[in-house]
């Protein structure tokens, strides 16, 4: 049975979207498309069900042992990300199809549904592949089917804000293939249960180059600073639905697979300064950056960029209370984040704009729920209680103030951090939700004019969509207890990992 919940994530996407190429009717391709993601939701509860009851749980395709076949391994963490990634995949797709029904936009559901599948393919891999070879194989999916949709109804802006993410992810896969690479040729394997005892018995600068290494290529699709240059400039300019999920998904994916590697490949003891620094710099530089920005998609971006440093943070910490505020914090970030740029996609619906100076209020007129919608995870982000954002964040604090100087140094960054924050957020409200003007009217769709109970439709299941995932982000602090507890043993799981080596070479292969 667990061979097929481990199946399922990956392949059943994979399927769907090739299904999906051939000229199927259009509600069709809708039904299909939420069928599948539904189907992964059902495969990743029980998924994690297993893994938090039995530890982790693997599968090898083929029946082919590492290092000859390609194994699937799921363990507290990774099942815990793949629950709430589709989670947010599922909510997000749904918005995408309310947004096409009220812009009357059939066009673009041949090319945006087995691209957006495919992508999650590539997400599901990349949490569930146990070898090197596979995560790039991952990264390499999402980033095709990535290329695909920030380009959708491509103008002269989106085209250039993709020329830059293509070159950008070229250039880092390009990199990433080097590394593995490079781990193969010093230790004969990328099965990354057999790689810690390998690169154990290499030499010690050698080991830390490849660490660095593996940092730097995974620092670039993660948008840590100073190699997040890329990201204020590509996300904003795509259609909300996608730069909701990119948000969400592929920086975190990039985020779990620094915390896999690191911890798994190169254990330390004790702070990790280096990255400490680095934590403080993308906190600092990414809020201040966001602050400066009158684009509203732009401003949480580099609030994107700011709070990558929290997730360092934990990680920085190199120890069980770090790692447990880290994982929280991603659980927390990928609902928060998908949220604001889904209610971002509402709020320039309506204003017809994504200035913040042009908005004065215009938004106001439309009621009280998207000024909701906003409040709940913006609030979250800022760190206010008794929000998730808090929680996550509390717990980082409580670790760093164990941690000496340095992480008293830590925690005052991001304290500052959460202030800034919430002063971002609280400009976004002043001039989105503050003022009486009356909202415009929206542009007319393409193609001619959508029947008035068709927008109302989709407009409502964008709106539904949103209330979803913001009232995910508040069951997310409600259930704070049971969720502190299983990033707790998944953090232990990340700093002792004998149990994932065993289920994937065997209990004999787990104890050498």
């Amino acid at each position: 049975m667990t061979d097929i919940l481990l199946a399922v994530p990956v392949m059943l996407p994979v399927l769907a979207a090739g299904v999906l190429l051939f000229n199927l009717p259009r509600a069709l391709v809708r039904a299909i498309s939420i069928a599948v993601l539904t189907c992964v939701l059902a495969a990743s509860i029980a998924l994690f069900t297993v893994a938090d009851e039995r530890g982790p749980v693997a599968v090898h395709a083929g029946g082919w042992p590492p290092p000859l076949g390609i194994a699937l391994v799921a363990d507290r963490l990774s099942a815990l990300l793949l629950m709430v990634s589709v989670l947010v995949a599922l909510a997000v797709l749904l918005f995408a199809v309310g947004q096409g029904t009220a812009d009357h936009r059939p066009g673009t559901a041949a090319v945006l549904h087995p691209a957006y599948l495919l992508l999650f393919g590539g997400v599901a891999l990349a949490y569930l592949t146990a070898d090197l070879f596979n995560l790039f194989v991952a990264f390499e999916v999402m980033l095709a089917a990535s290329y695909v949709l920030i380009t959708l109804d491509a103008n002269e802006p989106r085209t250039r804000a993709g020329m830059t993410y293509t070159i950008v992810s070229l250039t880092s896969s390009l990199l990433l293939i080097t590394v593995v690479a490079l781990v193969y040729a010093a230790t004969g394997t990328v099965t990354l249960a057999e790689l810690p005892e390998r690169l154990a018995a290499l030499p010690g600068e050698l080991r830390s180059a490849l660490g660095l290494l593996m940092l730097v290529v995974f620092g670039i699709k993660a948008a840590v600073v100073p190699l997040h240059f890329w990201l204020p400039d590509s996300y904003p300019t795509a259609p909300a639905p996608i730069t909701a999920v990119f948000a969400a998904l592929l920086t975190k994916v990039a985020v779990y697979a620094v915390l896999r590697t690191q911890t798994m490949l190169f254990p330390r003891t004790g702070m990790w300064l280096l990255l400490a620094v680095v934590a403080i710099a993308a906190l600092l530089v990414g809020i201040l950056g966001a602050l400066a920005q009158d684009d509203i998609n732009r401003l949480l971006s580099f609030t994107l960029v700011s709070h990558i440093g929290f997730m360092l943070l934990g990680l920085a910490l190199f120890d069980v209370a770090g790692l447990t505020g880290t994982i929280l914090y991603v659980v927390h970030h990928i609902v928060v984040q998908a949220t604001l740029f889904l209610v971002a996609g509402l709020v320039v619906r309506t204003a017809g704009t994504t200035a913040l100076h042009r908005m004065d209020g215009r938004t106001a007129a439309t009621g009280t729920a998207i000024a909701v919608l906003f409040a709940l995870p913006a609030l979250s982000l800022a760190g206010i209680p008794p929000l998730s954002g808090f929680v996550a964040k509390l717990a980082l604090l409580r670790a760093a103030a164990t941690a000496g100087t340095a992480g008293h140094v830590l925690a005052a960054a991001a304290l500052l951090t959460s202030l800034l924050t919430l002063y971002a957020m609280a400009r976004v409200w002043n001039t989105a939700f503050s003022g009486t003007r009356p909202a415009p009217s929206p542009p007319p769709p393409e193609g001619g004019a959508a029947a008035p109970r068709t927008v109302r439709r989709g407009t409502a299941l964008m709106l539904a969509a949103t209330a979803g995932m913001a009232l995910t982000g508040v069951a997310i602090a409600a259930g704070a207890g049971p969720l502190s507890r299983v990033g707790e043993r998944a953090a232990e799981d990340l700093l002792d990992p004998r149990e994932y080596r065993a289920a994937v070479l065997g209990e004999e292969g787990g104890q050498r």
